[in-house]
């Protein structure tokens, strides 16, 4: 990656390089899928797709280490991108590290120093000069804050990070390239009925300008902390403000022992296991509870940092240090309904009901055709659901394959596209469980979901059975006041002081039917429902027969009302 002074000539050549390669590629595209299918050479084209798939990632990877800037975070982002890019290609890219040559510290030590108006000798008290981690974006430094600052930081040592000198026209640089190939994607009929290009880059854009805005992720970790503020199981770094800005970011040094380092976990007397569990519930936490979770949950952003020790030793606790929260996701509301259908439909195995929640999450475009879909849902379910990461690793090889297959080819014929943070789940939750299986090879993620699962099927209950109280309360105080009011309404009719108009009287009488049947249905559901879950823990078939025939008397309570309004 160049990091020397920047000029309009460098950002031409840039610029162009990445035009280069991408026209280049886009050639060799048109050629293989849209001419030599139309004269009569598809077959040629698809027996040289893997082969093909698999030179354009060698050639990018090529490519992003060595431009660096936002290449290899655009790498690192197309990996995942199972919804629309072939598994030859995102295989090739997900192991891309974001780790390049460090800047030399003198110029770290100037963007610092204009940065924060002050020599850092005097901001800070020591600053090792050798970084911790150097990445596309920016590089790490441990340091301790001069006596007054540490005061009142209520902290000493820290961790600051600096951007790479340049990196923002760096970035401006790449993005332009970018939406100019996404622009030109999406006049390819065969691109643009598969995804919308230019709202992908945008969605990178996004992100990317996020990442290189260090107060953005200053405020996240302050958020995370809030959530989490009451939790011992979580901790995350605390910022020294006063010595923040965009470009420079400076926290509290949490690094403790790094997740998945057995042997210093078992010498702190903490079980791999255990922090396992502890990891999975606090991810689930954040996506069922709060809304807001971290996205980049790898190993190198996550500590365990031990509690007092016994007199043995031993950590008698520990707590979950997180690190690096430029990366974070909200679940909207929207998303978040989607969601809770998914998490329920797969602790139930549910092929059918997966499928659905993703049309309601938007992942399914309302012309896919998703019957195959839910076969091959079922039959993944079938195969594999319930397995932990120890049983998975027993199945035959070719197994996987088959079913990777088949699914991969579904995927690339069925229009959909993963709605930004929905993509970030998906993200959060393969590292969780990758984090999982490292501490855990026995642990298993349906452990970790189904509790979730449970919890949300019985909130949805108590949603359901609270419209029906609702409704019943409604009925009885309809029915209480109507021999009240029908009473009235004869004597009136008696003395006649009550023009009677018997269409009139009919329809009301009817009503008054309706409601007392309404009412007397509701109170049947009630019963059944109440009965079938006492009886689900002694006799579990009787209970769930008693629970599934309420459903009967509920439909009548709640639509036999409309019939004739």
């Amino acid at each position: 990656m160049t990091d020397g002074p920047r000029d309009a000539t460098f950002d031409r050549a840039r610029y162009r390089r990445i035009l280069r390669f991408a026209s280049w590629q886009l050639a060799i595209a048109w050629w293989f899928e849209i001419l030599l299918p139309q004269i009569g050479l598809a077959g040629l084209a698809a027996r040289s797709r893997d082969r093909r798939m698999r030179r354009f990632a060698v050639r990018f990877r090529g490519l992003a280490v060595e431009l660096g800037g936002l290449m290899i975070k655009l790498g690192q982002f197309l990996s995942s991108r199972l919804d629309v890019l072939p598994p030859e290609l995102t295989k090739e890219l997900e192991d891309l590290q974001d780790e390049v040559p460090a800047v030399p510290f003198d110029r770290i030590r100037a963007l610092a120093e204009a940065e924060l108006g002050l020599p850092l000798t005097q901001v800070f008290a020591a600053i090792d000069e050798v970084p911790v981690a150097a990445a596309s974006l920016g590089q790490a430094y441990r340091a301790r804050l001069s006596p007054d600052d540490a005061r009142e930081a209520g902290f000493a040592d820290v961790v600051v990070k600096v951007q790479r000198p340049g990196i923002a026209g760096i970035v401006a640089v790449d993005l332009a390239a970018l939406r100019r190939v996404g622009r030109w994607m999406a006049r390819v009929r065969l691109v643009s009925d598969r995804t919308d290009m230019p709202t992908l880059v945008e969605e990178f854009a996004s992100v990317s300008l996020e990442e290189i805005d260090y107060l953005h992720e200053a405020s996240n970790a302050e958020r995370f902390a809030a959530d989490f503020r009451d939790d011992a199981r979580v901790r995350a770094p605390r910022i020294a403000w006063e010595r923040t800005s965009r470009q420079v970011l400076t926290l509290e040094d949490v690094t403790a022992i790094k997740i998945t380092d057995h042997d210093a976990l078992r010498a702190a007397g903490i079980d791999p296991a255990q922090v396992a569990t502890a990891f999975a519930d606090v991810m689930f936490d954040q996506l069922f509870l709060h809304g807001f979770f971290h996205a980049d949950p790898h190993p190198g952003n996550l500590f365990v940092t031990p509690g007092p020790r016994d007199a043995k030793g031993r950590a008698a606790s520990f707590a979950l240090t997180f690190v690096d929260f430029g990366m974070m996701g909200e679940v909207p509301d929207r998303l978040s309904g989607a969601l809770r259908a998914l998490i329920i439909a797969a602790a139930s195995r549910d092929g059918h009901a997966m499928v659905a929640a993703m049309h309601d999450a938007g992942v399914l475009l309302p012309s896919a055709d998703s019957v195959e879909l839910e076969k091959v849902m079922e039959q993944v379910f079938a195969r594999f659901g319930g397995m932990g990461f120890a049983q998975l690793r027993e199945v035959d090889p070719r197994e996987f394959r088959d079913f990777a297959l088949e699914f991969s080819d579904l995927m690339l014929t069925l229009p959909f596209q993963l709605p930004e943070n929905f993509l970030l789940i998906i993200r959060a939750v393969s590292l969780t469980s990758g984090v999982c299986s490292a501490l855990n090879p026995a642990y298993n993620v349906w452990d970790s979901v189904e509790p979730y699962a449970g919890q949300l099927i019985r909130d949805q209950g108590r949603d359901i059975v609270g419209d029906v109280a609702r409704e019943v309360g409604d009925v009885a105080r309809i029915a209480y006041r109507l021999p009240k009011r029908v009473d009235a309404a004869l004597s009136r009719i008696e003395d006649g002081s009550l023009a009677v108009t018997m269409p009139k009287l009919e329809k009301t009488l009817d009503r008054a039917e309706r409601s007392i049947r309404r009412l007397i249905s509701a109170l049947v559901f009630a019963a059944l429902l109440i009965a079938g879950a006492r009886l689900h823990a002694d006799n579990a078939g009787m209970g769930t027969f008693l629970m599934i025939g309420s459903a009967v008397p509920l439909l009548h309570t709640v639509f036999a009302g409309r019939r004739g309004r």
